[in-house]
């Protein structure tokens, strides 16, 4: 099997699973607030990010060197990260992947103020027609825009929002920096909304719960695995395949029935995602490469980011 291969079969099983916490997380999300959900995430997923903090060697503080842009990340991670759970217990699953699906459009928009990157005419263009990808699947006009459709966009803004300025400032910022900080205020806030909308777990939904920190952890590793193995222009595709398995899981735990204008959309926005990786992959086509180099889904603050882990572990150099 080449490395490619290898790679890109990794990917495809991390995003899989990734597909699995997201129906475990409409499941919890047709009982529970987001922000509850949000809430025991963070908690649960704190031991597994200290076995990464144990393992960053590199010295100096917890204080941030870019404290501002670090509190713009971490509020959009946070508004990310409910937002994303509201959007997938309140729509279909696949409708909720084609919205989130246009982070990458996002970020190349916002590579041109925060990293001053030059976006020609095919990339401006793929750009305008993945947006339009985004208005087949809302369908402005011809159906009513719910506070789901709402929150998953919004989450696609401030997942993007969140995923450049990493880029813009992972140079100088610790990766444990990274790592804590949107962790740790997204508790806090959860903590202190929390006894507005705490509703009694019983066992088996605080473990459901612990299969979301345990998936996001595995589906992570795998993800770190495949960019190990194969090329990023081979790897950063494969997220588009968790579709597919929404359309399956939809159909098969919810009744959801993918319509014709989400799977138009949907294709349009997978289409322009794509060229845009395609360029970027080209020498000279992009400078600093922020859709290649993102290397997680959407930012949600409720787990480390795979490119933490790797830096972490020494295998990207700290400007990815």
């Amino acid at each position: 099997m080449s490395p490619n291969v290898k790679g890109a079969v990794f990917s495809l099983i991390a995003f899989a699973i990734f597909a699995t916490h997201d129906v475990v997380v409409k499941v919890l999300g047709g009982i529970y607030s987001p922000i509850q959900i949000v809430f025991f995430s963070v908690l649960l997923s704190f031991p597994l990010a200290t076995v990464m903090l144990m393992r960053d060697s590199t010295p100096g503080t917890l204080v941030p060197v870019h404290p501002w842009w670090m509190a713009l990340r971490t509020g959009a991670a946070v508004i990310a990260g409910v937002s994303a759970f509201y959007a997938f217990s309140a729509l279909p699953l696949a409708q909720t992947y084609a919205i989130l699906f246009a982070t990458p459009l996002l970020i190349t928009v916002l590579a041109i103020p925060v990293l001053g990157e030059k976006v020609r005419v095919r990339r401006w263009l793929a750009v305008i027609v993945g947006l339009i990808g985004v208005l087949v699947v809302l369908r402005p006009g011809e159906t009513d825009l719910s506070s789901g459709h709402l929150a998953a966009l919004l989450a696609a803004i401030c997942g993007s929002i969140a995923s450049i300025i990493v880029r813009k400032i992972g140079t100088d910022e610790r990766p444990v920096v990274l790592l804590l900080y949107p962790m740790v205020i997204n508790f806090v806030i959860m903590a202190c909304l929390l006894p507005f909308v705490y509703q009694p777990m019983p066992i088996e939904h605080l473990g459901m719960l612990g299969f979301i920190a345990v998936f996001a952890w595995v589906a992570s590793r795998l993800i770190i695995a495949a960019y190990q193995s194969g090329e990023a222009a081979i790897i950063a595709p494969m997220q588009y395949s968790q579709i597919i398995w929404a359309t399956g899981f939809g159909l098969l735990f919810f009744d959801e029935a993918i319509d014709r204008g989400t799977a138009i959309g949907a294709g349009i926005i997978i289409a322009s995602g794509l060229y845009i990786v395609l360029r970027e992959s080209r020498t000279g086509a992009s400078e600093n490469t922020p859709v290649l180099r993102n290397r997680s889904r959407t930012e949600t603050g409720t787990t480390p980011r795979v490119s933490l882990f790797m830096r972490m572990a020494g295998k990207v150099p700290p400007d990815h």
